[in-house]
């Protein structure tokens, strides 16, 4: 079987954590701090971007996967995937400048468990 839908938004997910990765990473270079955040709020505030990225992409992701495997419709997959992407870029929004919008960090949160959450329901409603 194949999984075009998910794997376009994997692709696009694996781009974002790159682009994430290299702002640590230039970060981390630039203001000459080897582990940690050093005390510096942009760095710290990048590595928790890149964290949080980390911590619930990967979930999501296999989430929308089980979806389109179980026969979920190519509609329903694509807003998952539409819905995380756009979750994970306002989080980031909102979270990368030091006194970035609040709103777009709090959106994206919401809109990221939203994601889990109707994946989630869908395969248990395809369980029942």
């Amino acid at each position: 079987m194949h999984h075009n839908i998910t794997s376009l938004y994997a692709a696009l997910a694996g781009l974002i954590l790159i682009i994430l990765s290299f702002r640590v990473m230039g970060l981390r270079q630039r203001k000459k701090v080897v582990f940690g955040d050093g005390g510096v709020p942009e760095l710290t505030h990048a590595i928790r971007a890149h964290g949080n990225f980390v911590e619930y992409v990967p979930i999501a992701l296999i989430l929308i996967l089980l979806v389109e495997s179980s026969g979920g419709a190519n509609g329903t997959v694509h807003g998952l995937g539409i819905g995380l992407i756009l979750a994970r870029l306002l989080h980031i929004w909102g979270v990368l400048p030091v006194n970035g919008p609040f709103f777009a960090r709090g959106a994206g949160i919401i809109l990221t468990m939203l994601v889990i959450l109707g994946a989630a329901a869908r395969l248990l409603y395809n369980w029942i």
